[in-house]
């Protein structure tokens, strides 16, 4: 007997089929695997979907038709897990050139092989690229989706999930058509490109990326000194096993440059020219 056997629809034959799924998953090493994992996952759907509706129709207790529900939520993830394997197989094949692309004239050829020969129809090789990229897109929707058709009572399908799946790739593909609009309307708006003239006078009014980095240093250096405590205290708080890396010569150079720096910038701004000449 295969594993895709006829199974029954009994609810509680239900957990079994689900981990003989998920188990089938788990394993799978080829393409064939994850196929057959697909399937068999697919059949747990079916018949967990056939115990719901017979229990519904003998009006058995809400706790078995929420258990049927819950087997079909988790044979939908298994058989999604499946798609999103199987999406990613075809498409390794395809760049490996072992699979003709579904665009193209789909003759054999020796040593290519077209979709039906992997088992997969068109609209499954769609389908299963659907699922994956919508999980790429928003890891766990289709956990999520099934989870919210189980809380509110619902019962959890294929259709339900596709319609997620789709409606995510909407949303993405509508804010990229807006990204790429902000985009065509940041290029139409973008001011000309500055002509010598208008170059020279942003330089002579903003200086240089140079000329801005000397304030920004400056600025750095009265910060660093502002945060150091007072001179009679920082003598003191100089370790001895630090004293002699400690040297004089740069700081009198480096307090000389400003003290220098001071004066002329003052007598600048005061004078309104450069006071350097």
């Amino acid at each position: 007997m295969t594993a895709l056997a006829t199974i029954s629809a009994d609810v509680s034959d239900l957990p079994g089929l689900i981990d003989r799924a998920a188990s089938m998953l788990a394993g799978a090493k080829t393409a064939a695997e994850v196929l057959e994992a697909r399937e068999f996952a697919g059949l747990a759907y079916d018949a967990a979907k056939r115990a719901s509706r017979l229990s519904r129709a003998k009006s058995a207790h809400d706790d078995l038709i929420a258990a049927a529900h819950r087997a079909q939520a988790d044979a939908l993830e298994i058989e999604a897990a499946a798609k999103r394997r199987l999406a990613d197989e075809y498409d390794a094949a395809q760049a490996r050139g072992e699979v003709a692309g579904l665009g193209t004239n789909q003759h054999r050829d020796e040593g290519v092989v077209v979709s039906n020969t992997l088992g997969l129809r068109r609209d499954q090789i769609h389908d299963a690229r659907l699922i994956r990229d919508a999980e790429t897109a928003d890891p766990g929707i289709v956990r999520r989706t099934l989870d919210e058709k189980v809380e509110r009572g619902e019962e959890p399908t294929r259709s339900a999930v596709r319609r997620a799946a789709e409606n995510r790739l909407q949303r993405s593909l509508d804010r990229l058509q807006r990204i790429q609009k902000s985009v065509r309307q940041l290029e139409e708006n973008r001011p000309p490109p500055l002509t010598p003239e208008m170059r020279a006078r942003q330089i002579a009014v903003f200086g240089t990326q140079e000329d801005r980095a000397i304030h920004e240093r400056l600025v750095e250096i009265v910060e660093r000194i502002d945060e150091q405590p007072s001179p009679a205290d920082a003598v003191r708080r100089i370790p001895p096993a630090s004293r002699h890396a400690v040297e004089i010569a740069p700081m009198r150079r480096a307090a000389a440059w400003l003290t220098d720096f001071t004066n002329l910038y003052e007598q600048e701004v005061q004078n309104g020219t450069y006071a350097t000449e």
